[in-house]
């Protein structure tokens, strides 16, 4: 075609030019590279050294500025990845008891934490499943220690602590822990703790790890806990399976990202005693209770030994695992506050906005009066969630809403209109309650469906929010009727 020759013949053109171009621009520098090299050779020797010296820093000038624009810097740590200072999370509790947060839960954890400290005892806490021996591993290395160990698994159902000492002449504390994977609520909680708040965790099983032993060990290794694995029960393995055992052990926590040192998991067995059917001459059988000694020699070498390696990092970490327990605690008293701030917010809007649609005297006040009040509880919603919106934000999020809300009224007055059929001797409403019951249960679903959406992005992003409030709207209104219905009869009664 000729159209496609026509092209090809400007693209040779452009090309032939620039050629050209670049020819005519590479001789002119050429050129002047001569002229000034042949000038700088003439001169001192001062001027050409001191010339190519600024030449030659202008080029890494640009190196160094092509170097900044093009290679992508690594990001600097996130301050969340951050361990906790005790400057930190007392200050987070401050700030937190001032907006009316109750901290005593967090506080509590620092005052045990500077009562520790104080006495100066080392930690190590035994933690496993029910039934994996840890009280009466207890009981070998403690003989006097009056440990319940019962054949019955999950014996342990409290926090119990027992003097021990090191070969250092360190004073131990040898903490025993609920079972975790048991049928009573709560005591996993109980045992996670307490690791968190030792020095050191004595991973207790009698075998490969289970998905809630590894899911436990992940745990902790997010604390920083030192670990040592405890293969408890060893005598029921021959010595090629033992073997076999802990080097799977060992892998394990490598896959968990954690690292292990060798000599951090070792078989032993607590003894105790076992019980035994022996045949008789004549045939009959009978139970008898044998006792088998303890072998937990390794076991004592291995928590001197790391003891010995990690004493200095042993209370800094221990230190930041309870900063994080802290926090933890902090975190889920906020949470509580938030909802019980939210609630007491939208309760209040929505009893304004029934108020409101009952005193309005002409058809116009209405909008005003609900404009204003979605405005202020929008503001407090937010501040409560420690979002800070533009006025903007907040006028484009209700202006949305309001539309979305406008198709949801015939709905509204239909739901608002049964809600109030439920009270007894109500009878036939009057359209006025209707309404003010409809105003209000929009306002109560549009406080709620602000609540989730602030939970979920921890910011007002006005069109997901509105779109959100129009998603959940109908629940809202079915979970709100009787509620909002008897706030509109008490507030007509008044």
């Amino acid at each position: 075609m000729k159209v496609d020759r026509f092209i090809r013949v400007a693209i040779a053109f452009i090309i032939i030019l620039a050629f050209v171009v670049a020819m005519g621009a590479l001789l002119f520098i050429t050129e002047s590279a001569l002229n000034v090299w042949d000038r700088l050779r003439e001169g001192s020797a001062i001027v050409l050294y001191g010339y190519v010296a600024l030449m030659a820093l202008l080029a890494l000038a640009t190196v160094w500025l092509i170097w900044r624009l093009v290679v992508k810097k690594k990001p600097a740590p996130s301050e969340a990845n951050k361990p906790l200072s005790n400057a930190d999370i007392k200050g987070r509790l401050t700030d937190a008891e001032r907006a009316g947060v109750d901290v005593e839960g967090a506080r509590a954890e620092l005052r045990q934490l500077a009562e520790r400290q104080a006495r100066g005892a080392i930690h190590l806490c035994f933690f496993g499943e029910i039934s994996s021996g840890k009280s009466s591993l207890i009981k070998a290395l403690v003989p006097d220690a009056d440990v319940v160990v019962d054949v019955v698994g999950g014996s342990t159902d409290d926090v119990r602590h027992f003097r021990w000492r090191s070969e250092q002449g360190a004073e131990l504390l040898l903490t025993d822990v609920p079972g975790t994977g048991g049928h009573e609520d709560g005591l996993d909680e109980v045992a996670i703790r307490e690791a968190q708040r030792s020095h050191l965790v004595l991973f207790v099983c009698d075998g490969d790890l289970t998905r809630a032993e590894n899911n436990a060990i992940r745990l902790l290794l997010e604390f920083g806990k030192p670990i040592i694995i405890v293969l408890n029960k060893s005598d029921r393995y021959t010595n090629a399976e033992q073997a076999t055992l802990m080097q799977s052990l060992l892998h394990r926590v490598e896959d968990l990202g954690g690292e292990l040192q060798r000599d951090h998991v070792v078989a032993v067995s607590a003894g105790g005693e076992s019980e035994v059917i022996e045949r008789r001459a004549d045939g009959s059988e009978h139970t008898v209770h044998r006792s088998r000694s303890a072998d937990i020699g390794v076991l004592v070498v291995a928590i001197n030994r790391l003891l010995g390696d990690q004493s200095q990092q042993l209370d800094i970490r221990r230190e930041r695992a309870v900063f994080q327990l802290a926090a933890e605690q902090l975190e889920a008293a906020e949470a509580e506050y938030r909802v019980q701030r939210s609630e007491q917010i939208i309760r209040s809007s929505t009893r304004k906005a029934v108020l409101g649609a009952l005193a309005a005297v002409s058809p116009g006040t209405d909008i005003l009066i609900q404009g204003y009040i979605g405005t202020t509880m929008t503001q407090e919603l937010c501040a409560v969630f420690g979002a800070a919106p533009r006025d903007l934000d907040v006028e484009e999020f209700l202006t949305l809403s309001q539309s979305r809300a406008g198709r949801a009224l015939p709905l509204s007055l239909a739901v608002s209109g049964n809600g109030l059929k439920a009270f007894p001797g109500i009878g036939t409403v009057a359209g006025g309650l209707v309404h003010a019951v409809a105003y209000g249960l929009i306002f109560d679903a549009l406080g709620r469906s602000l609540v989730l959406t602030l939970s979920r992005h921890g910011k007002l992003v006005p069109d997901t929010a509105a779109r959100e409030f129009e998603d959940g709207i109908s629940g809202h209104l079915e979970a709100g009727v009787r509620r909002v219905a008897k706030m509109a009869l008490d507030a007509k009664s008044d």
